[in-house]
């Protein structure tokens, strides 16, 4: 097996992955919820732009992720949970591990860990007062 080497590579990840997460009892309901299935082929070369940005450094990566979530979060009347981002967290292992292992499926594993944390605390923050439940 081997490791991510270059955009081709980050755009299998997200492919397998968001097939994954489109299926996904828990997840799929909200991700197809929000986005048609028109617009996933945009999305899903945008989340490539993320990635590639975020792991090799490169700037193809233009948005902002965070108000995204919390639009979500907004639209769902304030659902979101931990659990939500344990099941992405545990889709998106499952799926490097499938595809990769090395220095960079090992970066990862570890940007996503980190986003994830700050994804689920930002949509936290900018809850009303009244569904800020722990």
């Amino acid at each position: 097996m081997n490791d991510i080497t270059n955009r081709d590579d980050v755009g299998v990840l997200v492919h397998t992955f968001y097939g994954k997460i489109r299926e996904n009892e828990m997840l799929g309901p909200i991700f197809n919820g929000h986005i048609t299935h028109e617009q996933w082929p945009a999305h899903l070369s945008k989340l490539t732009d993320f990635w590639e940005s975020n792991l090799f450094g490169v700037r193809t990566f233009r948005g902002s992720p965070s108000a995204k979530h919390v639009n979500v979060d907004k639209n769902l009347n304030h659902t979101i949970s931990q659990a939500h981002f344990a099941q992405w967290l545990q889709l998106w292992f499952e799926t490097i591990d499938e595809l990769y292992e090395g220095e960079l499926a090992t970066r990862a594993k570890d940007m996503a860990r980190r986003m994830s944390t700050g994804q689920y605390i930002h949509i936290w923050q900018n809850r009303p007062e009244e569904y800020r439940k722990g």
